[in-house]
């Protein structure tokens, strides 16, 4: 009997636009500290930063460096003449208001440019400063956060609809036979369960279980609540430093109720500010001088980590003496399409990769010990890219 053939898993697709260029967007109302932690983050004064609301109405744009100790590393170990780290692009996107979802204040920009990102920061206020209004008139982060919630989702409800309305007018017209028309049929179906989870499980698109061909669907229609969502907590900085507020239970609680597992960092956008101009000498006495644990204060990079993780990006490096280079991918891409990264054509005239782990370059110390010991290996087309993996691309004429 010959051996029978090996079944190829389907490959789960995951939800969101594919691509390697992804961004985040930072969402929240008005005077909660967006565009101020913006600047922070991308160390500039892009976002306009104000006392009142709408300060903020056409997105600025920054890319932002993924801090990586492997990356620190590998520059120190080939101490090249150029280092290129992986970077997240963040937007600062103009604050959101109850009635958003129906034109209220910027509502129908907002949501545009929402549409537009992949993933979402939402910055929730949980400070008390009677000098920074509050557009609802007091600080209220869980009400802030079902507002957001609450016009997101009816947006997305919006869009829904009008895509079921399409599908039940293009029903009265399609057969039962053709292949073409069942699948409009299946669309149809998945669009009406997609309306259901919505409205009558009140719950967001990213917090279902969806097959591969309702993702692809989900995929077509760009909806907000199927983007990943993590909640920055912007606490006043004497809150921060004693990892104390009465809001961070409810907080934890209401996301735990509403958006299970989604993540939650509390961070101060204004020790942020402080710490922003230092270096890194002074920002570890600046946290020591406050009582915080050895090292960098700063909540950016854990911020930045989990931002970049949660668009399901991964890094792989290039490595010599010229440069040392992190490459963004999307988790789950193959050898070729990883190559297709630096340029098309190592992707279309791919041959094969040379390819070691960081975790084994760090245990023999240098790369011909990793090829002693059997480590470097040659991978094919179909390598599924692994994080933190060291690549030399070999590809034909």
């Amino acid at each position: 009997m010959p051996p029978k053939k090996k079944v190829e898993e389907s490959k789960e697709i995951l939800l969101g636009r594919p691509g390697n260029n992804l961004k985040i967007g930072i969402v929240g109302l008005p005077n909660v500290g967006k565009s101020s932690f913006f600047n922070t983050l991308s160390k500039s004064d892009l976002g306009k930063a104000a006392n009142f609301p709408y300060a903020t109405i056409d997105p600025e744009e920054a890319r932002i460096p993924v801090p990586d100790e492997r990356f620190d590393w590998l520059c120190e170990l080939y101490k090249p003449k150029s280092q290129v780290p992986a970077f997240l692009t963040c937007i600062d996107i103009a604050g959101l208001t109850a009635g958003a979802s129906t034109g209220a204040g910027l509502g129908n920009a907002f949501l545009s440019h929402v549409r537009a990102v992949d993933g979402i920061f939402q910055v929730v206020r949980a400070f008390d400063d009677a000098e920074v209004i509050h557009v609802e008139g007091d600080v209220d982060p869980l009400r802030d956060m079902q507002i957001i919630s609450t016009e997101l989702r009816l947006k997305d409800i919006e869009w829904v609809e009008k895509a079921l309305e399409g599908h039940k007018k293009e029903a009265k017209r399609l057969g039962n036979n053709s292949l073409a028309d069942k699948a409009k049929k299946e669309e149809a179906a998945t669009v009406e369960k997609l309306y259901n989870w919505l409205t009558v499980e009140d719950k967001d698109i990213r917090k279902g279980t969806w097959t591969n061909k309702e993702v692809e669907v989900i995929n077509s229609l760009t909806l907000l609540t199927a983007k990943p969502i993590t909640y920055l907590v912007n606490l006043s900085t004497d809150n921060f430093v004693k990892r104390k507020s009465k809001w961070l239970k409810k907080i934890h609680d209401w996301v735990q109720t509403n958006n299970p597992g989604d993540p939650i960092i509390p961070f101060s956008v204004s020790l942020e500010e402080t710490l922003v101009a230092m270096s890194e000498e002074e920002k570890a006495a600046e946290g020591e001088k406050l009582g915080l644990p050895k090292g960098n204060p700063s909540a950016l990079g854990k911020i930045t980590k989990a931002g970049y993780s949660s668009l399901h990006l991964i890094r792989y490096f290039t490595c010599g003496p010229d440069e040392v280079r992190a490459w963004t991918l999307r988790d789950g891409l193959k050898a070729p399409q990883a190559a297709g990264v630096i340029h098309s054509d190592f992707e279309q005239k791919f041959v094969c990769g040379e390819i070691m782990s960081f975790e084994d370059l760090k245990e023999h110390g240098t790369e011909a010990a990793v090829k002693a010991a059997g480590a470097q290996r040659q991978q094919g087309k179909t390598y599924l890219m692994k994080d933190g993996d060291i690549a030399y691309w070999k590809c034909g004429q």
